[in-house]
């Protein structure tokens, strides 16, 4: 499991003076693009290839309330890839000072070629990069069919 630490900032708060839910995105997005870099996706990678990760939703379960004043541990741990790359499924998990786990998010998303604007499988080189990391034991090959599992579609005003 890959773990980032965060000071709580004072701008990380919201009015009822507890972490904001603004800042549990950034802390997640924050994991994620550092746990990527690491693992070798960094800027230089992605321009190679004209590739860019897109968001598809992302889930947050809050179970206890955290304050400004102590650090926090963000986790991330890949819980799917599909076979050819193009999604990709990441849960992190929120601990607090004492690794007590006060949330969890969960998120999916793919890989977009920056050119045409579509989604694209992942390069091969990339896509070893990936298959090198340690999985959960509830880690599963994605389909097209699990990005739709929610059944949204956007509603227009016309």
């Amino acid at each position: 499991m890959y773990l980032k630490d965060f000071e709580i900032r004072w701008n990380d708060i919201d009015a009822n003076r507890h972490l904001a839910n603004k800042s549990y995105i950034e802390f997640a997005a924050h994991t994620r693009m550092a746990f990527l870099i690491e693992k070798g996706f960094d800027q230089q990678s992605l321009a190679k290839f004209n590739i860019g990760p897109v968001v598809f939703y992302e889930h947050i379960y809050y179970f206890k309330e955290v304050f400004y004043g102590r650090p926090v541990k963000v986790s991330l741990e890949i819980t799917g890839l599909s076979e050819d790359g193009k999604f990709f499924e990441f849960r992190h998990r929120y601990y607090d000072y004492k690794g007590r786990n006060f949330a969890q998010c969960e998120m999916m998303g793919a890989w977009i070629d920056l050119e045409n604007r579509k989604l694209i499988s992942l390069p091969e080189e990339m896509q070893q990069l990936l298959n090198k990391v340690e999985h959960p034991k509830d880690f599963r090959v994605l389909t097209k069919e699990d990005t739709r599992k929610f059944a949204k579609a956007p509603v227009d005003l016309n």
